[in-house]
């Protein structure tokens, strides 16, 4: 699992080599895959971690902003690969806390920052990201949750879905909109403190792969002025700019995933033996580990090429969606190999390929499924292309 010759690449500063040999020692001895089989085991293994994750100083990688200063893309990514190769809830804990508090370092007040960012970083408050709706997933523009001001207060009223950390959080990014006739153009960003009045986790949520998520509603929920991110109308840019950046580590984390599982099959072919000899002497299991090991490459040079170009101040809507599709598939398809590879133990519950098997699935669908990215990707490749349309 600690093959870092991908650092040798151009895309890294020897900052980055230090920060994955660092990590990658600190896991080998603190996260341990743990099997949580009830809502409340998931939650409490999840608050662990984010301290845990806290004490050893690594939520300063994706808490960023005032004297932090800007986001190291790299760096996330860099964790997040690292983490998930050792725990797909070490890299959720991690990278849920970025999210969730991105929107703050990215626009929030100065106040704003001093309230909530050393708390995120602390471990001492968890963060969650709210903007997917019932009705409204990818296509932000159907949002329906609203905000209405008056006077020195918002009042929420509407549902948020498939919110991470939904049900743990100490507060929330929430994304409503403030001028319904204005599509994106009228959605604003707030922060809402888990305790609010008018807040309430209406449902838990269990997926294949444990993690905490929930349904909230909002009813005339009043939040001060002061809690608003940014100016009005501008939430839907916040949530891209928030995006780009976590997206671009989606495809890190199924990187992660994937190591992994090429690390198990490769130990698998050389110690499962049949008909006479090893797993990996049969031509064909060299094909599959040929063809794993192609993808994982792919995947990283897309992953740390995004990373790189909006660490260099580029914007990169094409390439982390391109970075974040191809990564997950591949990720999804060299999991899957694995399994084959191990018969009827890559099934058994509990052993390390099934349980890639049920994390990865998952990343191929949130922060825009696959088929939102090749839409993304298309648009952009059309919309360079008008000069020559337009002739």
């Amino acid at each position: 699992m600690n093959n870092f010759d991908f650092l040798d690449w151009p895309f890294f500063e020897e900052r980055h080599r230090t920060l994955a040999g660092a990590l990658e020692h600190w896991a080998s001895e603190h996260i341990k895959p743990a099997q949580v089989e009830t809502r409340d085991a998931v939650d409490e293994a999840c608050r662990s971690l984010v301290r845990l994750l806290a004490h050893g100083g690594w939520l300063q990688h994706c808490v960023f902003g005032g004297s932090a200063g800007a986001a190291d893309t790299r760096a996330i990514c860099v964790v997040r690969e690292t983490l998930a190769r050792h725990s797909g809830l070490a890299d959720f804990a991690f990278a849920m806390q970025g999210l969730g508090s991105g929107a703050i370092s990215l626009d929030g007040t100065d106040e704003q920052k001093r309230r909530y960012l050393p708390r995120v970083a602390s471990g001492e408050a968890i963060a969650a990201f709210a903007l997917s709706e019932p009705d409204a997933g990818s296509d932000v523009a159907s949002m329906q949750c609203s905000a209405r001001q008056e006077g020195q207060e918002y009042i929420l009223d509407g549902e948020k879905t498939w919110i991470s950390n939904g049900g743990i959080a100490d507060f929330y990014v929430v994304f409503a909109k403030t001028d319904p006739s204005a599509g994106t153009r009228g959605i604003s960003a707030f922060i809402v403190d888990a305790d609010t009045g008018g807040l309430e986790i209406a449902e838990r949520i269990d997926v294949i792969a444990p993690h905490p998520l929930a349904r909230l509603r909002f009813t005339e929920c009043r939040v001060r002025a002061t809690q608003l991110l940014g100016s009005p109308g501008q939430g839907f840019k916040l949530a891209m700019r928030t995006l780009d950046i976590f997206r671009t580590s989606v495809g890190a984390a199924a990187l992660g995933f994937a190591r992994h599982a090429f690390a198990e099959a490769s130990q698998r072919a050389v110690r499962r033996k049949m008909f006479g000899q090893a797993l990996g002497d049969f031509q064909i299991t060299q094909q599959k580990l040929a063809q794993m090991a192609t993808a994982i490459d792919a995947s990283a040079l897309l992953v740390y090429r995004a990373a790189w170009l909006r660490d260099s101040g580029k914007t990169i809507t094409r390439e982390a969606a391109m970075a974040k599709m191809t990564a997950t598939e591949n990720g999804q398809q060299v999991i899957d190999m694995a399994v084959q590879m191990f018969g009827g133990e890559g099934v058994r519950s509990g052993t390390p390929v099934e349980s890639l098997y049920r994390e990865i699935r998952a990343l191929r669908i949130y922060e825009g499924a696959t088929e939102v990215q090749q839409l993304i990707i298309g648009r952009d490749i059309m919309k360079s292309l008008q000069p020559v349309r337009s002739a």
